[in-house]
């Protein structure tokens, strides 16, 4: 299917990938349905190389990518009752044994340390790299970047957009967390302008 590009909006990919199904504009979109969506959003995502995606799409059985792409959104609805229940407040030690299904994906990880060209500028620096062996290596860097989330995250930063039927969730970064909208020229103009049209009906 045509799908718009992704939407990267939360300040925190580890809540993009929960708002990689959403209604943007009225039609729901989910942008991981299947094998090829994953790859696409994780090369919008820039969370793995864009060769080793061609490499792992080249060698995948078929069937395969829709497997993985299936465990992605059951990993996605998993995680994303796990943020919705503890939203709002601070996470504490104690949800810690909720986290298990992250925790088995993470210690599937073959990452290592490599001497590399430093990006952009001379000299060298020590970067991390992953062997990306089967379709099954793409939940890597998605369970990578939720728990980074997790531990690094305020969680009573984490609000749901107050827009009609917007599904999507961010992390408010905002100086007075005033935040109300993922994207403030969708649903904030659209409560603008439905703020507008009540005022006016109110007038007649």
């Amino acid at each position: 299917m045509d799908r718009p590009p992704a939407m990267f909006i939360a300040d925190s990919l580890g809540l993009d990938f929960l708002n990689s199904v959403a209604t943007p504009v009225d039609t729901p979109v989910d942008w991981i349905d299947d094998g090829d969506g994953l790859i696409d959003w994780l090369a919008q995502a820039k969370l793995v190389p864009t060769q080793e995606l061609d490499a792992l799409k080249a060698r995948a059985r078929p069937g395969e990518l829709d497997k993985v792409a299936d465990q992605a959104r059951a990993l996605r609805e998993w995680f994303r009752g796990f943020v919705l229940e503890h939203a709002g407040r601070p996470l504490t030690g104690k949800a810690l044994h909720e986290l298990g299904p992250l925790n088995s994906i993470l210690e599937r990880d073959e990452a290592f340390l490599q001497i590399a060209p430093r990006q952009g500028e001379e000299g060298l620096a020590l970067q991390r790299q992953r062997h990306w062996q089967s379709p099954q290596s793409l939940l890597l860097p998605i369970g990578e970047a939720m728990a980074k989330f997790v531990c690094e995250e305020d969680f009573s930063d984490v609000k749901a957009c107050e827009g009609h039927n917007c599904t999507m969730l961010f992390a408010d970064h905002t100086r007075r967390h005033a935040r109300r909208w993922c994207i403030m020229a969708v649903c904030g103009n659209r409560a603008k302008q439905a703020a507008h049209r009540s005022r006016l009906k109110g007038r007649q």
